[in-house]
This record gives C-alpha cells, sequence and structure tokens, in this order.
C-alpha cells in the first residue's frame, strides 16, 4: 500500500476531503523524522515504537580490494511494532 492509497482509504472511511488527509499525513511523518532527527523515540500505542538505535564502531572488509574500512559509530531509524499488532498480523488473512 502506498502513501496515496493510503490518504485515499482515509479520506473515504472518515469523509473528509483528500487535501486535508495529505497534509495531516505528511505533517505526522515530518514530526516522526524531526522528533528521531533529534534523538527522540515516538511511541504510537497499539502500534509500535519509532526508535533510534545506536550502531556501534566496526571494522569492515572491502573484499575486492583487499582493505579494512572503519564505519564509526552511527545511528539508524527503526520500527518496533506493538505485540497487539504483531499478533493481529500473525492470525490475519495470508
Amino acid at each position: 500500500m502506498t502513501k496515496a492509497e493510503i490518504i485515499t482509504e482515509i479520506s473515504n472511511k472518515t469523509g473528509i476531503e483528500k487535501v486535508d488527509v495529505q497534509e495531516a499525513v505528511e505533517a505526522f511523518f515530518k514530526v516522526v523524522k524531526n522528533s528521531m532527527i533529534n534523538g527522540e523515540n515516538v511511541y504510537v500505542r497499539g502500534f509500535g515504537s519509532f526508535v533510534v538505535k545506536k550502531r556501534a564502531k566496526k571494522t569492515a572488509r572491502n573484499i575486492s580490494k583487499n582493505t579494512a574500512i572503519i564505519i564509526p559509530e552511527h545511528f539508524v531509524p527503526s520500527f518496533k511494532p506493538a505485540k497487539v499488532f504483531v499478533e493481529k498480523v500473525k492470525t490475519g488473512n495470508k
């Protein structure tokens, strides 16, 4: 499902104009992105958590050149679904 399909679905179910739904969806994504950029986690009860994970410094190898590369410590965005969400997906239609 794409973002456009999500917007259409919400618009059809709520009766709100697509333009207004699109603004709300875009605003939600912007808030989540900005919070995570600032190192804050976002928790949506019953859905899941958008968390910032810290990756430690590590040594990698470039096999074709046979050299070692140091990858510095960095942060990555991650999503952890809520337990109730996971259970519903497991028991849903396949």
